[in-house]
């Protein structure tokens, strides 16, 4: 007499081998563990819009972030990588601070993310453009609220004559 047991488990690998697969396909594609932003950088940006002489200061500022994940696809660390540069300042111009902030277009937000530069490492000139910063380490549910919406995200560089900010940009994704 023939084991039914057998029968019916020969019969689901007759099955599954005839659909063409051994496994079922992942539920979550596979997630960039680097991912690159923008920001276009202008004075008119700011809240409020600079009116004297930085007032045609722009520049551009990519960043990109290098993220650690666990098996489910969480991100565990991140790190972020700063290039930025302005131009139309003034000669006598000198880029202080540059940094991420918290909010949307035409509101001021905190920064959360520092890239280091400060009143003593500052660059002077009409245009600056700042050594790429690498390493700088980002909270892992802050690089996941900026994935989800880098628009409530912006970069923006402070000068001497502007200390809460001469270019902002908000953030987008590259």
């Amino acid at each position: 007499m023939r084991n039914p047991t057998f029968a019916i488990l020969a019969a689901a690998v007759l099955f599954v081998a005839a659909c063409g697969g051994t496994a079922a396909p992942s539920a979550s594609p596979t997630q960039a563990n680097q991912l690159t932003y923008g920001a276009d950088l202008k004075a008119s940006n700011e809240v409020p819009p600079i009116t004297d002489d930085e007032k045609n200061a722009n520049g551009t500022a990519t960043i990109t972030f290098d993220l650690t994940r666990d098996s489910a696809g969480k991100i565990t660390a991140a790190t972020a990588k700063f290039d930025f540069s302005v131009k139309d300042l003034t000669p006598a111009s000198k880029v202080t601070l540059a940094h991420i902030h918290g909010a949307p277009a035409g509101q001021n937000g905190n920064v959360l993310v520092n890239t280091g530069l400060s009143a003593d490492t500052g660059l002077t000139g009409a245009t600056v453009t700042f050594p790429t910063k690498t390493g700088v380490t980002v909270d892992p549910a802050l690089m996941q609220q900026i994935i989800d919406n880098p628009g409530n995200y912006y970069f923006n560089v402070h000068s001497a004559l502007h200390g809460g900010g001469v270019v902002r940009g908000q953030l987008t994704k590259k």
